[in-house]
């Protein structure tokens, strides 16, 4: 697959997780959280397995993969989407856009640890800048400065558990395709138990689903959700799990405009200023201003071995 397809898939695939998470917000204001996020999961993941069927690409996975999806989803999928559901409903959409944006470096850190990639000075001033822009973000809830609300916590959370599913997606030895569907079926079933033991009038609430609820339903479940995720990973297993998170820092720009477009939600200073520290982050941290550095030595090395050449 060619890098500039990936790179093109990634955009939209930012376009859509950005628009989701106003969808979510929506959502979970008017379903029990944990209760839908099993349902539209499920939905995903029966998306995906069709898809993968319906191109000849669908097939059993054995003992040793099933592990490796297992352990993936409860991170990817039940982890992630449990405190990003729970979070939406203790904060903003713009706020969990915006800490949404750290995927990169938490990946970026992830991957120093558990792959064995050298920290740089780039990265690890990309990384302070990260965090120190998401010091604003979350200082910017209901009691001002100073003031850290839970729901950013829980998207945190969700941050950190889907930087680990990167690591694991990347040393797996499924093909990502596959891995996602059932990443997400698996999930969504663990999903649906904690929604019968949290919250018990879960699946009556269900019941107050609009027309126009059910279409963002199903927009979230299978554009962003089935088809994201499922071309995300792929794109994880091509470029591997750090290159490939440094599209994200387009997520909290999108989730920006949605929240502000769509829900009237305002942006203050704060939120901007984290946005602007948390994108330099990302591209800090995340290795882009390695690969320039890189370049540009080798660029100045083949630029004096031809004036050596000259000489003679």
């Amino acid at each position: 697959m060619r890098k500039s397809y990936i790179y093109a898939l990634l955009v939209g695939i930012m376009v859509a997780w950005g628009l989701n998470v106003t969808a979510l917000k929506i959502l979970v204001e008017h379903f029990s959280p944990v209760t839908l996020t099993a349902l539209r999961i499920f939905t995903a993941g029966v998306v995906v397995l069709l898809f993968l069927w319906g191109i000849g690409r669908l097939r059993k996975v054995g003992w040793k993969e099933a592990k490796q999806i297992g352990l993936a989803a409860m991170f990817s999928v039940v982890a992630h989407h449990f405190f990003l559901a729970v979070g939406l409903t203790r904060t903003t959409a713009v706020n969990a856009g915006l800490v949404l944006g750290m995927v990169p470096l938490v990946t970026a850190l992830l991957a120093m640890v558990f792959l064995g990639q050298r920290p740089t000075m780039f990265r690890l001033l990309g990384i302070a800048l990260g965090f120190f822009g998401v010091m604003f973000v979350v200082a910017n809830g209901n009691g001002g400065l100073g003031h850290l609300s839970v729901g950013d916590v829980y998207v945190f959370l969700a941050v950190l558990a889907q930087g680990i599913s990167f690591i694991m997606i990347k040393k797996a030895t499924v093909d990502a395709r596959v891995m996602t569907g059932w990443m997400l079926i698996f999930g969504s079933l663990w999903l649906f138990v904690l929604g019968l033991v949290l919250e018990p009038r879960g699946l009556s609430s269900l019941k107050e689903g609009t027309p126009l609820l059910w279409t963002i339903f199903l927009a979230s479940a299978v554009v962003a959700t089935a088809l994201g995720h499922m071309f995300y990973n792929q794109a994880v297993q091509h470029l591997g799990p750090a290159e490939s998170a440094v599209f994200i820092n387009l997520n909290p720009f999108f989730s920006l405009l949605g929240a502000h477009w769509l829900l009237d939600e305002p942006v203050s200073w704060a939120q901007g200023l984290g946005f602007v520290l948390i994108v330099a982050g990302v591209v800090l941290g995340s290795g882009g201003m390695d690969d320039v550095s890189a370049r540009f030595r080798r660029t100045n090395v083949a630029t004096r071995g031809g004036r050596k050449a000259g000489m003679w």
